[in-house]
């Protein structure tokens, strides 16, 4: 079972890309350390204050997948930086 996340979320504070991408970063790296999940920036590479990820779990169990991805969200949710602005899952 493949899950995909899409997470879309805005980082007000972000006045250059120097600075989303030090955001961006910071929490990619942690999602990766603490979870069985591929993160990768998939949008909005060039716009200072937009992003979108794309977060990618592979399981032979649909629940570990779902777990995973619940948890990478959770912690996007948690950064006080980023206001997500949309989600949406696919099972592939």
């Amino acid at each position: 079972m493949i899950g995909v996340l899409v997470v879309e979320a805005v980082i007000y504070d972000a006045g250059s890309l120097k600075e989303k991408r030090s955001v961006l970063k910071s929490a990619s790296a942690k999602i990766k350390q603490r979870f069985n999940v591929s993160i990768a920036e998939t949008d909005h590479q060039n716009v200072w204050q937009r992003t979108e990820w794309a977060i990618v779990s592979i399981s032979t169990e649909r629940v570990q997948v779902e777990k995973e991805l619940q948890k990478s969200l959770k912690l996007l949710e948690s950064y006080t930086e980023l206001e997500i602005t949309d989600v949406s899952w696919e099972w592939l």
